[in-house]
């Protein structure tokens, strides 16, 4: 066991045994280190203003990702190489992306420009991308800029984020993979005492243990919830768990029948196995959040916080998904829907964590269709998630599984409805009627500050029609409208 968090900054390793629970990289750039130039914006995650880069060794290679310093806890960075807008500066040169703002005119009041160079840095740094205005926009959907100097930052990207990476850090790639290489190891961090402590099992056996023996811990993933506990709520969290060390509970693994995902694999890690499952679902991870926010975040801790207006519940939940649980006496499964038991509390005893869950891949004669509604396009919460799974043979529903976010208090399915579309023809929508009328007893929606309880149940009633006419084959051209990533799937 080690006391103490290592990682790499400017060349050189850094070792720190005083790490607060509820620190966060960036209290500990602008506090400790006094370097100001990443700033504080809203807090949350979601304007990039605090946007810093990563380097990890993933399969080998040295990765560079875009993270929210505001909500990324200091414990999070062990083990990686923390990248800042001041270590972008070489020998007094400008690195290329912050030579390309400057001559094109992308920085105005200058408080979003730190995290947007964070962002572009990684893009420089990315393989594969083709360069269109479309990735930049994609990359960049999580840096907000005021004063609506989005033209010049995007052209220079497009100056400069396309080509081989040409700067210090891939001319010292070769030296910082084998520093990364020295940072890791297979010791558990555990820094603090009984009352108080931020810990970091680097085994399952080891988190077991260790959350066994203090049921109130709380379990950290990717911090992309968590975080607003402590900006926002203003939390005291005396103990606290990180996952990420854990080996193989990052795990994506396709299989014939499906995908199976563990707790601690992010939204980027598992987007290319999730799309392969389907565009739709594809499309919805790709809409959660920012970059930052998906390099971070993680499917096992979007279900394991229980939210009600979570993205991913309700498209699992219709998709069949299982969940996988233990503690430190055995493991065990279930469906994803019995999972959650009411607002606020999950089927989840003491001491007992989320390893991870498996989501079926549809069969031919199966449709899948999900919808995000948002106020916001990118980057919202959603007022109404839903997903419809229909099996159909010879044109008749014989199975339909349904499933709706910000409903109810859980993510929940619409049983009465599923049964109403049962022999339902996809080639007569008059047999649709029962199902939508059944909605109303499935669903009391509330209103809150995204949407009234009627806005709710009239989108809910609206979106099976739009997925049962997108099942026919019937849907008129405004409804056909689909995204450019599922319409090249179809």
């Amino acid at each position: 066991m080690r006391d103490s968090i290592r990682f790499l900054k400017a060349g050189k390793i850094i070792e720190l045994e005083d790490v607060g629970q509820t620190e966060t990289v960036l209290d500990y750039l602008r506090l400790r280190l006094r370097q100001t130039g990443t700033k504080e914006g809203c807090g949350e995650g979601d304007c990039g203003a605090c946007t810093v880069a990563l380097g990890r060794l993933i399969d080998g290679k040295l990765i560079y990702q875009p993270v929210n310093s505001c909500i990324q806890l200091l414990a999070m960075i062990d083990g990686a190489e923390l990248v800042t807008v001041e270590d972008l500066v070489d020998d007094g040169r400008l690195h290329p992306v912050q030579k390309a703002l400057a001559e094109m005119n992308g920085s105005q009041c200058g408080f979003c420009t730190p995290g947007f160079v964070m962002s572009m840095f990684t893009l420089y740094h990315a393989e594969g991308q083709t360069k269109s205005r479309k990735a930049v926009t994609e990359w960049l959907a999580g840096n907000l800029c005021r004063c609506t100097g989005y033209r010049p930052i995007i052209d220079a990207a497009l100056a400069t984020c396309f080509d081989a990476a040409d700067d210090a850090f891939s001319w010292r790639a070769g030296e910082t993979r084998e520093k990364l290489r020295e940072l890791a190891d297979s010791r558990d961090i555990y820094i603090g005492n009984s009352e108080g402590f931020v810990a970091s099992p680097a085994s399952l056996d080891g988190l077991a243990a260790l959350y066994a023996q203090h049921p109130d811990a709380t379990l950290v993933a990717g911090a992309t919830d968590v975080g607003l506990w402590i900006t926002k709520h203003l939390r005291q969290l005396p103990k606290v768990i990180w996952l990420g060390r854990i080996e193989n509970l990052n795990r994506v693994e396709e299989t014939p029948s499906g995908a199976l995902i563990g707790a601690t694999a992010t939204y980027q890690a598992s987007q290319e196995a999730i799309a392969r499952l389907s565009p739709d679902l594809g499309e919805l991870w790709r809409r959660i959040g920012s970059k930052q926010v998906r390099a971070s975040g993680t499917v096992g801790g979007n279900i394991a916080n229980g939210s009600p207006i979570g993205d991913t519940p309700p498209a699992l939940i219709a998709l069949g998904a299982t969940l996988e649980l233990q503690d430190q006496a055995s493991s065990r499964t279930l469906d994803l829907e019995e999972f959650f038991i009411d607002y606020g509390k999950q089927d989840r005893g003491p001491g007992e964590f989320v390893t991870g869950l498996f989501v079926p891949r549809p069969t031919p004669n199966q449709i899948f269709r999900c919808y995000k509604i948002s106020k916001r396009f990118d980057q919202d919460i959603s007022a109404v998630m839903a997903a419809f799974l229909f099996t159909v043979v010879d044109g008749t529903i014989t199975e339909a599984r349904i499933a709706y976010g910000g409903m109810a208090a859980t993510p929940k399915r619409a049983k009465s409805a599923e049964t109403a579309l049962i022999g339902a023809s996809l080639e007569n929508p008059s047999t649709w009627g029962a199902a939508m009328t059944a909605l109303f007893s499935d669903y009391t929606p509330m209103t809150d500050m995204r949407a009234s309880a009627e806005y709710r149940i009239e989108t809910a009633r609206a979106l099976m029609a739009k997925a049962l006419m997108e099942a026919s084959g019937t849907a008129p051209a405004t409804l056909r409208l689909r995204t450019p990533m599922v319409e090249a799937a179809e």
